[in-house]
């Protein structure tokens, strides 16, 4: 597992340099950009060319995340503004606004190496029904076939909803004939799903392509640091063991006002040292 982590660790602020700078430091190889307007702003030309330099200046990998809030609404976010773009909503115009906006954000591959784009089939608590599988059919189909000339692979992730569990995204996938379209695992979803992360990895596996790693109780999806909460990290490092290399762990962690570039920094690196400890504890205990 390649390391990595995402830029919502800033969310509340403007991405620039010396914030990626600060996740370079930790050790991290893969960075994935969180696309909200007022944090990482991919309409803007100066931010998507200043970005695109910075990637091609570290050699870092990039993925990206789609967009989940609606414009007029990144524009006077707060952290406590829930998700809002659906590309899967039964109202068409909200479907083809969602749509509009991720193929806004896949626009800046045109600059900036990025591999794989995470989508979100709907929204939290969302269920599942024939509408939502059309809907998520043709969500695919249409951003596949704008990302694969840029080079972007599309993931589909885990979320808080019926659309989403394991089995029905596999389903989806199935129905679609869409062989080329990987998964983005969100280990903390998983862990608050009636049916557990080792389930997801029995399910996924074959077709995971990226990681998100982050912590909770158990009771809310909180996108702490690995080993504050009550998930298995000893378990979970058996789990991606079985996985390619290359695969990122996406650090995926929830902003703190009081957060800085530095207090980032050490946190992120104390988080891929345990990462590598663990997985030397396994090697050790099951040596070949």
């Amino acid at each position: 597992m390649q390391t990595g982590i995402s830029t919502l660790v800033f969310l509340s602020q403007r991405l620039h340099p010396g914030l990626l700078d600060a996740l370079q430091r930790s050790g991290a190889r893969t960075i994935e950009l969180f696309a909200a307007r007022h944090h990482f702003d991919y309409t803007d030309r100066p931010t998507v060319r200043e970005t695109a330099n910075w990637f091609r200046d570290t050699g870092l990998r990039a993925t990206l995340h789609q967009p989940i809030f609606t414009p007029e609404l990144s524009e006077r976010w707060s952290r406590h503004v829930p998700a809002t773009l659906s590309l899967i909503s039964p109202d068409k115009s909200q479907r083809i606004e969602a749509m509009d906006e991720v193929k806004r954000a896949l626009e800046t591959a045109e600059q900036i190496p990025i591999s794989a784009i995470t989508l979100h089939l709907g929204l939290k608590d969302d269920p599942w029904n024939t509408l939502a599988i059309d809907n998520s059919l043709t969500a695919i189909e249409h951003i596949k076939a704008f990302a694969h000339p840029l080079g972007v692979k599309v993931l589909i992730e885990n979320l808080q909803n019926e659309v989403t569990t394991p089995e029905h995204i596999l389903e989806i996938l199935h129905i679609g004939h869409f062989n080329n379209v990987g998964i983005t695992l969100d280990v903390g979803h998983a862990h608050l799903s009636d049916t557990g992360i080792d389930h997801a990895f029995e399910l996924l596996r074959p077709r995971i392509a990226e990681l998100h790693l982050h912590d909770n109780h158990g009771l809310r999806d909180e996108h702490l640091w690995p080993g504050t909460a009550e998930i298995d990290w000893t378990n979970l490092a058996r789990l991606t063991a079985t996985l390619p290399a290359e695969v990122p762990g996406i650090l995926e962690i929830a902003h703190e006002l009081n957060e800085t570039a530095d207090s980032v920094t050490k946190k992120a690196t104390e988080a891929f040292d345990q990462q590598a400890r663990n997985v030397e504890d396994l090697v050790e205990s099951n040596p070949s």
